[in-house]
């Protein structure tokens, strides 16, 4: 099969000027707004904070529900906070600030454990059509677009960390005409993301057959995967932000980079 489009990444970076152009130091290293968790769960957004930080950003800042600030405020002073619903998480009224602090950064990594409020839901579809800037989502954050994807699917700058399962959801709920299925060959769902992102302005990653997938206009990348299954979204995401907004124009060159170099 003729793939001029599928580019393997083994034993080496497919892009090595990325590694040895970055930024020398943290106040050229771009700035990050991480947004997540509710309640008193907190975990996931600090947990990409800190894969930020090893990535490489100069900035980073998370914004929380203010259900938790008394919580969290003395022990993550890098936290800011959003009005929350009576359950904790993120109520429509976080719209503003949320916006204020991402037109501030250079990317925003929506990196999940928000809740399945139905308020929370919208404000993060309202969100993301006002925002004009690089989003990445990823785990339950990434629902919001896999579930109802079509106002966002012609959104530019949008990157979708999935798993295989978020993955078929979303191509059914896009009405693409071919079906992920965790029981396609990997050549197989190189050629269905050749296509789907082909017709729609979004980038993904996902995992299959222990290769990360990256896709983007319509070329893919493929890297083996050394990394703990059970994380590996976030871990991804973070990395994949902190590389993308510092190479906003070379967006299938640093994500590709992004996950080699966490083997590193």
């Amino acid at each position: 099969m003729d793939t001029p489009y599928w580019l393997r990444q083994i034993d080496k970076p497919l892009f090595p000027e990325l590694e040895w152009s970055r930024p020398e130091t943290r106040t050229q290293a771009g700035r990050l707004l991480i947004v997540g968790g509710n309640g008193y769960e907190f975990k996931v957004p600090a947990n990409a904070y800190g894969d930020a930080l090893d990535a490489g950003i100069g900035t980073a800042t998370v914004l929380l529900p203010n259900s938790m600030q008394r919580v969290v405020s003395d022990i993550f002073p890098e936290a800011e906070f959003a009005p929350s619903t009576p359950s904790g998480s993120f109520a429509r009224a976080s719209l503003a600030p949320m916006l204020d602090l991402a037109t501030r950064a250079n990317g925003v990594l929506l990196a999940g454990d928000i809740g399945r409020n139905s308020e929370t839901t919208v404000l993060i579809e309202t969100f993301l059509q006002k925002y004009q800037g690089q989003a990445t989502l990823t785990k339950d954050a990434a629902d919001v677009f896999v579930q109802q994807p079509l106002s966002l699917l012609h959104r530019p700058d949008t990157l979708l960390v999935l798993a295989m399962g978020q993955l078929r959801q979303l191509g059914t709920a896009a009405r693409f005409p071919r079906a992920f299925t965790t029981g396609m060959d990997l050549a197989q769902l190189v050629e269905s993301l050749h296509e789907f992102t082909g017709s729609f302005p979004l980038a993904v990653i996902t995992k299959h057959q222990g290769q990360y997938v990256i896709a983007v206009s319509g070329q893919v990348s493929t890297t083996q995967d050394e990394t703990d299954t059970t994380v590996w979204r976030l871990l991804v995401s973070a990395h994949a932000s902190v590389w993308w907004l510092q190479n906003p124009s070379k967006t299938l060159e640093s994500l590709s980079t992004a996950v080699y170099m966490i083997k590193k």
